[in-house]
């Protein structure tokens, strides 16, 4: 996704195809980290931190370059694309200082999945939700660019906070909740006022995307419930893929993946299946909040409400796509 958005941030050309090899490289890497947690195996996952870690590296730098090379100053969300990389390279770090300070490693793993989640992950998804949510619906965002500018710096404390806080000092995931709700918060005001009548529909991706940052915010919240004692940390992973990732990806997909498949000029074709991939985008995002909030409370049933509400949308994209696939494109 970085690399897609990127030249569109630097107003530059489509990457290179060796750019796009670092996603293949960050995929098998990641399919070694599963062996090695499937099949213990300490080699493997030695093996797969800094073949990852080539992956983000190299993005990272690319990413640089393409800020440097653009035409005009740099969108302010190619910033917010820096620091999730950053995040990330610090991230797989922490995976080979598990094995040269094995006393660490439990401190070393919460610094790991912290950064990679609130700081990876989250920071790539809510620079691109400012930008991406008004496209879905062809409206005007003319605060997102300031918000970007201001708000980089408390997303990314927030993040380091509440990672470094988690592993060592916990009153400093405290301040890190403090900071990364700003942004949250902000965004979330100026959406409901610009785009309120679009993120309460119940179809269309800007429904799933809205709904992906309140996920997020509900993840927030039961980070501080865990920090306080009130819920189990093993169960936030669930909660922040069930109630966070699934509306993001959702959403996401169902914008662009016309655009993956067909590029270029707009047409008919992308509007419908664009349509066909919003339907019941409702009644998902319910079942994603729903789940997600089960799962942050340890009733393992949400998984199943995740899994229906996923399972809807895999249906819909097949259905769509074989029904409007031999459709002639048409103008826009």
């Amino acid at each position: 996704a970085i690399t897609y958005f990127v030249p569109v941030l630097t107003r530059t050309g489509a990457p290179a195809p060796a750019v796009w090899l670092l996603a293949l490289s960050a995929l098998v890497a990641g399919w070694t980290a599963v062996a090695a947690f499937a099949m213990p195996a300490a080699y493997a996952l030695t093996a797969a931190a800094p073949l990852a870690g080539f992956a983000a590296v190299s993005l990272l730098a690319w990413v640089v370059r393409r800020g440097a090379r653009g035409i005009g100053r740099p969108h302010p969300g190619l910033y917010w694309y820096m620091a999730a990389l950053a995040c990330l390279v610090l991230a797989l770090a922490a995976v080979i200082a598990m094995e040269l300070f094995p006393e660490q490693r439990l401190a070393l793993r919460r610094l790991h999945l912290h950064l990679n989640t609130l700081g990876f992950v989250a920071l790539a998804a809510v620079g691109t939700l400012q930008v991406l949510l008004p496209t879905t619906v062809r409206g005007q965002d003319g605060d997102a660019a300031k918000r970007l500018r201001e708000d980089i710096k408390w997303a990314v404390g927030g993040a380091v906070l509440i990672s470094i806080g988690a592993a060592w000092l916990p009153a400093l995931a405290w301040a890190g909740l403090v900071l990364w709700a700003i942004p949250l918060v902000r965004l979330l005001l100026a959406w409901i006022g610009r785009f309120r009548n679009a993120i309460i529909e119940l179809q269309g991706a800007a429904v799933s995307l809205a709904a992906a940052l309140a996920g997020f915010m509900l993840v927030q919240l039961a980070g501080a419930l865990h920090a306080s004692g009130v819920l189990q940390g093993r169960h936030a992973v669930p909660a922040y893929f069930l109630g966070f990732l699934l509306p993001l990806v959702t959403g996401a997909v169902t914008h662009l993946l016309p655009l993956w498949l067909r590029p270029g000029a707009h047409t008919r074709w992308h509007d419908r299946v664009r349509h066909g991939l919003g339907r019941f985008a409702g009644v998902r995002v319910v079942l994603f909040l729903a789940a997600g909030s089960l799962a942050a409370v340890g009733v393992i049933e949400g998984l199943f409400l995740g899994a229906a509400g996923f399972g809807l949308f895999v249906l819909q994209a097949v259905h769509t796509l074989v029904t409007t696939w031999r459709a002639e494109p048409g103008p826009g």
